[in-house]
């Protein structure tokens, strides 16, 4: 336990520059006391660490000096050689150097280490859109990519649902969801979420920009989403579902609807059971998730969403009614 603290001080060391004691008591887990006794033995094994003194101090290692990656552990080596994901490399232009780093990183594994390493990336692939859909491949996805790792502010021309519009933003982080590319952008003191594939023209001016210290992307988008799911869904209906439209409520609502939902303690006569949903902002917009469980849900409140599902399973009713199976092209019979 001891070993696998002191190479993790001296690769944080080595990655992060400075640190106080502190910060590596809290990435280490243990106490103060305890990451300056690892400092005395690091510096007695010859590890030429010293200490900064004053406010804005903490330990450095001496300027040159490396850690060598003999110290993976097997699960670390498997674990980098799995992020190194090849669609998002090659989709960021970076498939070339994600390959040559490979390679750098396999030289220097252990010999023990490197079947396992190599096996990863033929045991596990990552398949980022959902069924049926395709990996977007928007024009300006590598400029952007740029921009952010050069922290250089861009011009784009961007098309919302509702026009098209001009903005300059500080490209501070890229995200891949559901095979869509996203750029979270500071604009105004404001950051906010761009579609890439919806961006028209863009511009990589050679003006740098400052990044937000606090700025944590990760935390950024986890906020966003929950923030926008909580915008499309605001209402709440209750309704009636069969033991078939549990399992089709299941297999096809929104994960945000499906971790909110109120099931009522036991079933009626019928066996279907009461439940509480949240719902579209708009009464159409609520009907229109609700009608892909088909005849296994009613609507019970509230009365307008009742009789948009009403008036909308009437129309299909009506259109099918009596009505003669149309021919298909080319068929003959």
């Amino acid at each position: 336990m001891r070993a696998s603290r002191l190479f993790s001080i001296l690769t944080t060391l080595q990655a992060k520059g400075q640190v106080t004691a502190p910060e590596l008591a809290e990435a280490c887990e243990v106490s103060v006391r305890t990451i300056y006794r690892d400092i005395d033995a690091l510096a007695a094994a010859g590890v030429p660490v010293y200490a900064d003194r004053g406010a804005e101090g903490g330990y450095r290692l001496l300027d040159g000096y490396r850690v060598r990656l003999n110290g993976l552990s097997q699960g670390e080596a498997e674990a980098l050689f799995m992020a190194g994901l090849p669609g998002p490399a090659a989709a960021l232009g970076l498939d070339a150097a994600m390959a040559a780093a490979q390679t750098k990183l396999m030289a220097a594994l252990p010999e023990n280490l490197r079947p396992n390493a190599r096996g990863m990336q033929q045991r596990f692939h990552l398949d980022a859109p959902g069924w049926f859909g395709e990996t977007e491949e928007p024009t300006h996805l590598r400029a952007i990519a740029g921009a952010v790792l050069r922290e250089n502010l861009i011009e784009i021309r961007y098309q919302s649902w509702k026009s098209e519009r001009r903005r300059r933003l500080a490209p501070l982080g890229l995200v891949l969801k559901g095979g869509s590319w996203y750029v979270a952008g500071l604009v105004d003191d404001t950051v906010r979420t761009y579609r890439v594939a919806r961006v028209l023209d863009c511009i990589v001016l050679e003006m740098p920009f400052a990044r937000p210290a606090d700025f944590d992307l990760a935390a950024y988008w986890h906020t966003s989403i929950e923030r926008l799911e909580a915008e499309l869904h605001p209402n709440q209906a209750t309704v009636r579902l069969s033991p078939l439209g549990l399992k089709l409520f299941d297999a096809l609502a929104h994960p945000y609807v499906k971790a909110r939902i109120r099931l009522a303690d036991g079933t009626d006569a019928d066996g279907w059971r009461a439940a509480t949903i949240p719902v579209g902002k708009t009464v159409w917009h609520a009907a229109s998730e609700l009608l892909r469980l088909g005849a296994e849900v009613e609507v019970i409140a509230p009365d307008g969403l009742r009789e948009k599902m009403a008036e909308l399973t009437g129309a299909m009713a009506a259109r099918y009614a009596d009505a003669p199976p149309r021919r298909v092209a080319g068929r003959k019979g």
